[in-house]
């Protein structure tokens, strides 16, 4: 089942997308309560799709990165208390999932919080991380740009036919005056 999991700046955990409204995103908690609550637009709201981890040569999506922890953990949590272990400790752990990350822009912070995502994806039941996270239609930049041009050039006629009836009373009037 497609699902969109967001990450929000500034609050913990991870959300699932529920519902879309005008100006904000109602979302659900990953965790045991699984409260429901708006996101708003000036939230930073990221979907873990669009996340990448760094490495020697190119960027390497999210869902890969999850997924060799997922088959170096068997589907279960992970192995490592990475809340409390050594920084060489966990890059050693991440050494044996993503061998190739690059050392210097990966801290250890990126590491600890990629692990709690992990976690908590598991304990909520999402281990296929290549179905979860794979594109959908309408994840194309090109047709959300699409999309807002034809918004504006409707609210560019709505004014426009605006206008020209403001005009057409203001003649009508100069009319009925002479």
């Amino acid at each position: 089942m497609q699902e969109t999991i967001l990450s929000i700046a500034g609050k913990p955990g991870l959300y699932k997308l529920v519902s879309r409204g005008k100006n904000t995103l109602i979302v659900e908690a990953l965790d045991e309560t699984h409260r429901r609550m708006p996101a708003f637009s000036t939230d930073r709201v990221t979907s873990l799709a669009d996340i990448a981890m760094y490495s020697d040569t190119d960027d390497v999506p999210l869902m890969t990165v999850l997924a060799a922890v997922r088959d170096k953990e068997d589907k279960k949590a992970c192995s490592l208390a990475y809340k409390k272990c050594k920084a060489d400790e966990l890059r050693k752990y991440f050494a044996e999932v993503l061998p190739n990350f690059d050392r210097d822009r990966v801290h250890d912070s990126d590491i600890r919080k990629l692990l709690s995502w992990y976690d908590i994806l598991v304990k909520n039941g999402f281990t296929n991380f290549e179905e979860l996270m794979k594109p959908t239609e309408g994840d194309n930049i090109d047709d959300r740009m699409a999309e807002k041009d034809e918004e504006v050039k409707k609210d560019e006629k709505k004014a426009t036919s605006k206008e020209e009836e403001k005009v057409e009373k203001a003649e009508k009037k100069s009319d009925k005056e002479k």
